[in-house]
């Protein structure tokens, strides 16, 4: 938990929060989170190995086009779901009191 509020504060020093954006403070959260905690679990790498191993042959530059959409969709997907939880763990959170 240590490690995981040094690289909070850390973040919030080098990229002040936009608070204009709801999401801003989740989305602060879940770039510290991803920092301290990489989701590279073998199952993914797995794929990715897989993924490369499908574009056997093919041009770099032209892999390039292929991973690189495909990293950002991977990313989004896994920001959207810790944003989700959060949101999920505060109204459960709520619901108890």
């Amino acid at each position: 938990m240590k490690d995981y509020l040094t690289v909070l504060r850390d973040h919030i020093h080098t990229h002040p929060p936009d608070l204009v954006d709801t999401d801003s403070v989740l989305s602060l959260l879940y770039e510290a989170y991803s920092e301290i905690d990489p989701m590279e679990d073998d199952q993914i790498k797995a794929g990715f190995h897989e993924l490369y191993q499908l574009m056997n042959g093919v041009p770099l530059e032209k892999m390039d086009e292929i991973i690189n959409p495909v990293c950002f969709l991977c990313r989004e997907h896994e920001r959207s779901g810790f944003v989700h939880g959060v949101q999920i763990g505060i109204r459960l959170a709520e619901e108890l009191k």
